[in-house]
């Protein structure tokens, strides 16, 4: 068992970094299926859900992002050679395609979203989950952002 050491970005005792990457991926897997309803129902409130949900997805990570290399450049455990490289570039992936996904959807009606849109929230959820699970092991290998109470 690794020895884990404090987040230096702390709200009380919980990472911050921790507390933003919630958001999009609950932003990012509700557009997915939003896109899905649309794509069943043809109703346009899905589509404009879809569209607010990147929105506020890719504002929220972007803030994760800052928030994640501002713990990777000041937590010790996080420096060593390959620690976090994966996380930081399959998070930066994901907020890229969610960004293309943003121009995809702006389009009007059903060609906003079928067929591209829709691919693109699946691509962007399967990478969500590959790179949450890269990071789910880089804190339980090396312990980073991780607060323990004493």
């Amino acid at each position: 068992m690794p020895s884990y050491s404090p987040s230096p970005i702390v709200v009380g005792r919980h990472p911050v970094h921790g507390a933003l990457v919630a958001f999009p991926i609950v932003c990012f897997t509700l557009t997915l299926l939003s896109d899905v309803a649309y794509w069943q129902t043809s109703n346009l409130l899905w589509q404009h859900f879809a569209e607010w949900l990147l929105l506020v997805g890719v504002v929220m990570g972007a803030l994760a992002a800052v928030a994640g290399i501002v713990d990777h450049v000041l937590h010790r455990h996080m420096r060593s050679p390959g620690a976090g490289w994966p996380y930081a570039i399959g998070s930066g992936l994901v907020l890229l395609l969610a960004f293309i996904n943003n121009f995809v959807h702006a389009g009007d009606g059903w060609t906003g979203v079928m067929p591209y849109g829709l691919a693109l929230s699946a691509i962007t959820v399967i990478a969500l989950v590959v790179t949450e699970v890269i990071g789910h092991a880089t804190i339980h290998r090396r312990g980073a952002g991780v607060y323990v109470n004493d």
